[in-house]
């Protein structure tokens, strides 16, 4: 995420080492660079100017106090300057009327809407505890409405069934009504899109708009649309007033320029953002926060958050003991561990949260996600037994769980030498040697070379 303008960033803090305090000379080549970075993740040109010139006015003559560096320093100015300019603090979603509260999705075709209302239904059951209804006014886009629908049953969410043939305002009208007599908390339409802002689409949501008078109006635009999502932005600002932004893939783009342009063209937060693909993949969006990820400190707090939501405390427990004994570890707590990390958007997504120094670190490591399920079928092709004690595994058995697996023996052998790694490590912990325990971590990550 955002990985070209972590990079030249962290360049311009190299080459600020070693001088006294910030200068209007040495200021003058950082700003240089970042000014570069930013045009080069696709940040708005006037967005540009005017966080640069934010950026000069509050760093020149910046002390460097204490153990800071000049690099230090200025990295804290661009920080402040980062968050502010995405919005300062968390926007929470305003569901403060009498329910149903409405919450309308407005963006282009391909922004990813329907998928955003699938996960934004879940969030607000499972972390809100709504009783949330999902429709579709999409009837131009083939299976627009089949696609809610399913998203609708995955994240256990009532649905409103619509057709193509009938009208958006109609749909919007009737929901609204199924939603009151059944007791609804929150309504979200997902609206139609088309493949640029046109005159018919705009007529439209603003009708939709004033039929069902949503308490949240969300903006939802693709963060690879790059220069694109501003002037998109800016059609969808003057049609609509917009409560809020839905910034979407932002996890496919090292770019991610959208994230700085559209808070600043539109004047209207960014609420959440979508960070994967999986139905879990929609956080709620932390300037200061994302603030740190771009300047490569991590986002160590979003971390702690989904470790508390998806860590299972008494799995853990029990981990811990087995741990500090090292004793009792077996394959069954060696698939519960990728489960874990599976749920808190594995590797990969632990791996973008952390500082830019332990992130590079970890992703000189290929990790094969398809091969960490292969290795979760072949502990599921073992019975009880065998996962307890692997050591009875002879040649006829590993043939059997191959075959149960549909993987090859080999594979099965190379999950046993992994497993005897991780359980020489767990006695290390326990007798407290880290230094070796730290050259034989490659084993504890399943899927990782």
């Amino acid at each position: 995420m955002l990985e070209n303008l972590t990079q030249r960033l962290s360049k311009v803090v190299k080459e600020l080492r070693g001088q006294a305090r910030l200068t209007d000379e040495n200021i003058a080549d950082a700003l240089r660079e970042v000014r570069l970075a930013l045009l080069e993740a696709d940040v708005a040109l006037p967005v540009v100017r005017e966080f640069i010139a934010g950026i000069k006015a509050k760093a020149i003559g910046e002390e460097v106090v204490g153990s800071l560096t000049p690099g230090q320093a200025l990295i804290g100015v661009v920080h402040r300057e980062l968050t502010a300019l995405m919005g300062g603090a968390a926007a929470p979603l305003s569901l403060a009327t009498q329910p149903p509260a409405v919450v309308l999705l407005a963006g282009l075709q391909g922004a990813g809407k329907t998928t955003t209302a699938g996960k934004l239904a879940r969030l607000l059951k499972e972390e809100q505890k709504k009783k949330v209804l999902l429709t579709s006014a999409d009837v131009y886009r083939p299976a627009a409405i089949e696609q809610l629908r399913l998203l609708a049953l995955q994240v256990g969410a009532d649905f409103f069934p619509s057709s193509k043939d009938q009208q958006p305002v109609a749909i919007a009208h009737n929901a609204l009504d199924w939603a009151r007599k059944h007791y609804h908390d929150v309504l979200i339409v997902d609206t139609a899109g088309r493949l640029g802002v046109d005159e018919a689409m705009m007529q439209e949501i603003a009708a939709l708009h004033a039929a069902v008078r949503p308490i949240e109006t969300l903006f939802v635009v693709d963060a690879m649309q790059g220069q694109d999502a501003v002037n998109t932005a800016k059609a969808f600002r003057d049609a609509l007033p917009l409560t809020g932004v839905v910034l979407t893939k932002l996890d496919g783009d090292a770019r991610g320029g959208a994230a700085l342009s559209v808070r600043h063209v539109t004047g209207a937060p960014i609420k959440f953002a979508g960070v994967a693909e999986k139905i879990n993949g929609l956080e709620v969006f932390h300037p200061e926060r994302m603030a740190s990820r771009i300047l490569g400190m991590g986002d160590v707090l979003t971390l702690i958050e989904e470790a508390q939501k998806n860590v299972d405390l008494e799995e853990a427990k029990k981990l811990a003991k087995k741990v500090k004994t090292g004793k009792g570890f077996d394959l069954s707590d060696f698939k519960a561990q990728i489960g874990q990390m599976r749920k808190m958007g594995g590797l990969a997504g632990l791996v973008d949260k952390l500082p830019a120094e332990f992130a590079r670190a970890a992703q000189q490591t290929t990790v094969d996600e398809r091969r960490i399920g292969r290795i979760e079928g072949i502990i599921d092709s073992m019975t009880p037994q065998e996962r307890a004690k692997p050591e009875i595994l002879k040649a006829s058995r590993k043939r059997r769980i191959a075959a149960g697996a549909g993987v090859t023996v080999q594979e099965v052998n190379q999950l046993l030498n992994q497993f005897e790694q991780t359980q020489k490590m767990m006695k290390m912990v326990a007798k407290g040697n880290f230094t070796k325990m730290m050259r034989g971590m490659k084993g504890m990550l399943p899927g990782m070379r």
